[in-house]
């Protein structure tokens, strides 16, 4: 298999392409029952086979939550593939007294270090809720960038709110990387798919795209096809499975689309479909 792409953040290497958690801990994004499913199908084997299809070519980056199940997974797979995981972690934290003492921004951030994230980016249900869009600042976001590097771990803004790149960008905000929303469908985006590729390409940081199949609304060439070709080299995709077989198809998609191929991957069979098949 063909080595996968590799960008630069903060000064660490890793792959353009992002393993996803939404899938591997019950975050469909389409219904209770199918979150139901998702939490009650995955063990840490079944989500240490994923990652382990990922590790083998290549794409060694991985964004999600620090839960137990999942770094356990990370940890089996390391061990079978003997390739470590960039861990990018994306937790949540009081930003306000009298919240609970466990999630004191202290005691979260130590408990990402301690897990060996590479990347701390508070969740973007912290940064959206401390953008000012009327003055055009973050509020307490240095704060807690700061706390993050003296753990030596590597800032980033994760959100769902477009103009925070514009304004990140406008004030210096101690970042290295955005997390941003992009796919053809506009699913969760606060603008139309276009002006978010403009202000994609214009960020003065590398962006680690999220949701390039609108969480499932979305074929995998389809939604691959559009990201991979309309994003800048040094930008990245994140991107949910739930199987090693689809871990497989959607790394050997990417690469054929990020080197101008038309996919040959086997196609769903249906009755309808007989008249189709030479």
């Amino acid at each position: 298999m063909e080595a996968f792409p590799r960008t630069t953040v903060g000064g660490v290497s890793l792959s353009r392409l992002i393993i996803g958690t939404n899938w591997f801990l019950g975050w469909s994004h389409t219904s209770s029952a199918k979150d139901k499913f998702i939490r009650s199908y995955q063990t840490r084997e079944r989500l240490a086979d994923i990652i382990e299809v990922f590790l083998r070519a290549g794409v060694d980056t991985l964004m999600g939550m620090p839960v137990a199940m999942l770094t356990d997974a990370v940890k089996e797979a390391e061990d079978r593939v003997g390739r470590k995981v960039i861990f990018v972690v994306t937790p949540h934290f009081n930003i306000l007294p009298g919240e609970p003492p466990e999630t004191e921004p202290e005691r979260v951030f130590d408990e990402c270090q301690r897990l060996g994230a590479t990347f701390c980016f508070p969740h973007q249900c912290i940064t959206d809720r401390l953008l000012d869009k009327m003055h055009g600042v973050f509020r307490d976001l240095d704060k807690y960038t700061a706390m993050i590097r003296e753990r030596g771990m590597i800032p980033g803004l994760s959100t769902h709110t477009p103009d925070s790149l514009v304004i990140a960008d406008k004030t210096g905000v101690d970042v290295e990387t955005y997390i941003q929303l992009y796919n053809a469908a506009g699913f969760l985006m606060h603008v139309e798919a276009d002006w978010v590729m403009r202000i994609i390409r214009n960020a003065k940081k590398p962006v680690m795209t999220i949701k390039p199949l609108a969480a499932g609304r979305l074929l995998p060439p389809v939604g691959l096809a559009f990201v991979w070709n309309t994003l800048r080299d040094c930008d990245m995709v994140t991107i949910g499975t739930t199987t090693p077989d689809e871990a497989r198809e959607v790394i050997d998609l990417s690469l054929d689309f990020l080197n101008r191929r038309i996919p040959d991957n086997e196609l769903q069979r249906t009755r309808s479909k007989n008249g189709l098949v030479s």
